[in-house]
Formats: C-alpha cells, sequence, structure tokens
C-alpha cells in the first residue's frame, strides 16, 4: 500500500506540474495579447487627435467661406437696400413737399376760423 500512495502523490505531483505549465503558458500568452491591445489603442490614440484636427481644418476652411459669403451677400443686400431708398425718396419728395403744404393751409385756415370765432364771442 505504501507504493500505491507513494504514485498517486508522485501521479498528483505531475499533475500538478503540467497544470502550473499550462497556466503559467496561458498567462504569457494573455500578457502578451494585452501588451498588444495597449499598444493598439495608444497608437489609436495617437492617430484620432491628427484625424480630428484634419476634420477640424476643413470645417474652419467651410466656415469661413460661408462667413466670406454672407458679407459678400449682406453688402450687395445693403447696396440694393440703399438704393431703393434713394429711388423711394426721389419718387416720393414732391408729394411730401406738396402734403405739407396743404397741411400748413389747413393749419391757417382754422387758425382763421379760431380767430373769429374769439372776436365773435367778444363782441357779443
Amino acid at each position: 500500500m505504501a507504493s500505491n500512495c507513494s504514485f498517486r502523490i508522485t501521479r498528483t505531483t505531475e499533475d500538478l506540474a503540467d497544470t502550473i505549465i499550462e497556466l503559467s503558458q496561458r498567462l504569457v500568452k494573455l500578457e502578451q495579447r494585452f501588451e498588444a491591445m495597449e499598444l493598439q489603442i495608444i497608437q489609436n490614440q495617437s492617430e484620432i487627435p491628427v484625424k480630428e484636427i484634419e476634420m477640424l481644418d476643413g470645417i474652419d476652411q467651410q466656415l469661413q467661406k460661408c462667413k466670406a459669403l454672407l458679407d459678400t451677400s449682406s453688402e450687395k443686400n445693403q447696396s440694393e437696400e440703399v438704393e431703393k431708398i434713394k429711388d423711394l425718396s426721389e419718387k416720393y419728395e414732391p408729394n411730401q413737399t406738396e402734403i405739407l403744404n396743404i397741411s400748413l393751409e389747413e393749419g391757417d385756415a382754422e387758425q382763421i376760423w379760431i380767430d373769429e370765432n374769439k372776436n365773435d364771442s367778444a363782441a357779443a
């Protein structure tokens, strides 16, 4: 029986040694994969800012083009509005002086009527 027991202990020790070796090999493989993933992440992080910067530069250029277009179109619109106002003022300016003359004449007529009524009421 003693030999049977020692055989089992030796067999169990060999199994444990094999298991430890297998686990060690798996651990080494996992560490290698982990390092590879870390390197990949570091490379991707360094590439991302470059890509983002390129995208932002493109967006910035488009914004500048849009601003330039808006500035030119707003200048055109302003000059067109100024021309319209000038045209309208030239068109309606004679009518405005006639309206002012008519309103002055009506104001004079009202003042004359008030003066006449004062005189009539004072005489009464």
